[in-house]
């Protein structure tokens, strides 16, 4: 399915948005683009900022403080055994550790760094993975983690990599009941297998075709969050402890609808759930506190009712072309019904913004005609059609719906960079202090660039 990004940036159409160079370092990345990778990354508790380039044969780590002002720099062979770079931690001190991983996991390579002496210490983590699908990875408080859910047993396995360090937690779900709108009984597997687990960002925005996942996970201080939306009556969340090993379940009822056919979703954001529910009639939204499941704050409106809460245009978008704004309520519910519902709420200053969206569940091939064969000379190639909606909603620090122009956030105006300089490659993204950086290889002057990006129009 075609990944959205956001739709405002698709409304901008202004000059420059947001960006400053903040350095630049001359970098020749010669071979194969498919192998190349940047990660830029921040010690949080040094603050010094780190650049991780490699391509198929070397590896370069640079080291700025928390000036940017480059300090040290290190290049080396890559072991070629273990040529993809899943992630990185940093020691007490304050040296850099990269895992590298084969195909399929089945070795990852831990590398320690010292960039004082330009040496490094090498470990190979052999694990099998014969036996799991490896669901998504986080990095937090300098540390990496792989999250994955095992084929044949009802669990997921935690693997935290502290350094040269690794821990394993298994979280057992087989103990737990899964149910289907229907009442129909469903193992943990078949409920993650038919709704694969999305990873979401808890401190950034996140695209819409991730938060109408039905199955998320949240990464937090000393635990994960994994959200279950697979049965449009209830919000399944269990908390997996990563100190205390425990697993928790809690259980979010969906308000109640005029019809019973009806489509769901949840996001959590800082110790708040947002659940939202549709029919091709009504629209609820609920905000809910996460530890006492009380309901903070509830809106409904019908189809022949104008949603007062929104402080964007009710927009549509179909295929790749120019979105459109829908005029009344019934017209955006009537396609927003046939879509995958959700909502991304994302906290900036006081505020927090809430984006209400249906995405395509799926993207169906166009049946070529007879006018096309003949136009193609019966070389038809795949067109796809997808249909988006989507509007956005503002609430203040009271948890009240409040009206006012939104300017682009940071990372729209990264988007907008990147969608109109095409050649830009191995990019990577930090939130630094209160901006973000875009790093990335400019192929043509053969150099790693670092762009500053802030809020607003510039």
């Amino acid at each position: 399915m075609k990944k959205l990004l956001l739709f405002l940036l698709l409304t901008y159409k202004s000059t420059l948005l947001g960006q400053t160079i903040l350095t630049s370092f001359p970098l020749d990345l010669t071979h194969s683009k498919e192998n190349n990778q940047i990660l830029t990354v921040e010690n949080i508790r040094t603050h010094n900022v780190f650049v991780f380039a490699t391509d198929k044969k070397n590896i370069t780590i640079l080291k700025y403080n928390s000036a940017l002002f480059l300090t040290d720099q290190y290049s080396l062979q890559v072991n070629q055994n273990c040529k993809s770079l899943i992630g990185y931690s940093f020691g007490e001190d304050g040296n850099p550790t990269l895992y590298w991983s084969s195909e399929g996991f089945n070795t990852i390579l831990i590398v320690k760094y010292y960039l004082e002496n330009k040496t490094c210490e090498i470990l190979n983590f052999k694990y099998s993975f014969w036996d799991q699908d490896v669901v998504a990875s986080f990095q937090k408080n300098n540390m990496f983690y792989i999250l994955s859910k095992y084929k044949y047993k009802q669990a997921l396995n935690v693997h935290t990599f502290r350094d040269k360090k690794v821990e394993e937690r298994i979280f057992d779900f087989s103990g737990f009941k899964f149910q289907n709108q229907n009442t129909q009984f469903l193992t943990f597997n078949q409920v993650i297998i038919k709704n694969p687990i999305e990873k979401i960002e808890v401190d950034d925005y996140n695209p819409l075709y991730k938060s109408t996942k039905k199955s998320k996970v949240y990464m937090l201080e000393d635990e994960i969050i994994l959200t279950l939306d697979h049965n449009s009556k209830k919000t399944q969340v269990f908390e997996l402890n990563l100190k205390s090993h425990d697993l928790n379940e809690k259980t979010f009822i969906q308000s109640s609808l005029q019809t019973p056919k009806k489509i769901s979703n949840s996001f959590y954001q800082d110790g708040k759930l947002y659940q939202i529910n549709a029919s091709e009639s009504e629209l609820l939204l609920d905000i809910k506190d996460f530890n006492t499941s009380q309901t903070i704050k509830s809106v409904k409106v019908s189809e022949n009712e104008t949603i007062s809460f929104n402080n964007s245009p009710l927009i549509i978008q179909k295929d790749n072309r120019k979105p459109i704004e829908l005029k009344k309520t019934k017209n955006f519910l009537e396609h927003l019904f046939l879509l995958d519902i959700g909502l991304s709420v994302f906290k900036k200053n006081l505020n927090t913004l809430i984006a209400v969206a249906g995405t395509p569940k799926e993207e169906e091939p166009y049946k070529p005609s007879a006018l096309d064969y003949e136009f193609f000379g019966g070389n038809v190639p795949y067109i796809y059609h997808s249909e988006s909606v989507y509007f956005e909603s503002i609430l203040d620090s009271n948890f009240e719906f409040i009206h006012q122009k939104e300017e682009p956030h940071a990372i729209d105006n990264i988007f907008y960079f990147l969608n109109i300089n095409k050649k830009i490659t191995s990019k990577s993204i930090l939130k630094f202090k209160d901006f973000y950086i875009l790093g990335y290889y400019d192929n043509i002057a053969k150099q790693y660039i670092m762009r500053k990006f802030t809020d607003g129009f510039f």
